[in-house]
């Protein structure tokens, strides 16, 4: 038994998520087009949105995400952190290195979940809410070689001393979640990446992606 649904709830989601899809923002007739909806209903749609700042209309009259957005979005990384928790435990223990989870936020890297391991001597500081410049670091560099998706990439990124002199690090992204984009790895004081991190922070990313599917 198909469970009841609003069908103008969703046409409101989808409204939201092919704003979300483009940088230039859409015209009412092309949501009209793209929800096989007349352009009354589409008016409908931005209106109720408009007024709870989730769409604005800039003076051309294309249809954009609003700033309401991010009063929802603020709420996405503790239960994003949440859910990774579990995954980052087990590997920053089984690696003996600080794990952490890496989160896209503009052009920089964003951590906003970080597990320390309990039973090393000494490990590397770090924290969440640090951020680095994506091209910098294991983390950011893992997500941008996702996006490029190469048949060669080996599905994790290794890199030493990017941001700290004498700390090495190994991510890998999450792929297959949809709205994060991000990647969970591991930093550490050594002059190499052991062979088997590696694949152990492409098991991590995993596990953090089913748990958040």
């Amino acid at each position: 038994m198909t469970a009841e649904t609003s069908q103008t709830l969703d046409r409101g989601l989808r409204v939201l998520k092919l704003l979300a899809d483009t940088d230039h923002g859409l015209t009412v007739t092309e949501l009209s087009h793209k929800l096989g909806v007349n352009r009354t209903v589409v008016y409908r749609l931005l209106a109720t949105l408009e007024q709870h700042a989730l769409v604005r209309r800039d003076l051309g009259g294309r249809a954009r995400v609003g700033l309401g957005v991010l009063r929802l979005g603020r709420q996405v990384h503790p239960l994003v952190r949440e859910a990774a928790m579990p995954a980052l435990r087990s590997l920053a223990e089984d690696i003996g290195a600080t794990a952490h989870l890496t989160l896209v936020d503009g052009a920089e890297a964003l951590a906003v979940a970080v597990v320390e391991p309990s039973w090393t001597d000494y490990h590397v500081a770090y924290r969440a809410g640090f951020r680095h410049p994506l091209d910098r670091g294991a983390a950011g560099k893992a997500i941008l070689a996702a996006r490029q998706q190469r048949a060669d990439d080996p599905g994790y990124t290794l890199t030493h001393g990017e941001l700290e002199a004498g700390a090495c690090g190994a991510a890998a992204p999450l792929l297959g979640v949809t709205g994060v984009e991000g990647s969970v790895g591991v930093v550490m004081l050594s002059d190499v990446v052991p062979e088997r991190v590696g694949t152990r922070v492409m098991d991590a990313a995993r596990e953090v992606a089913e748990a958040l599917r």
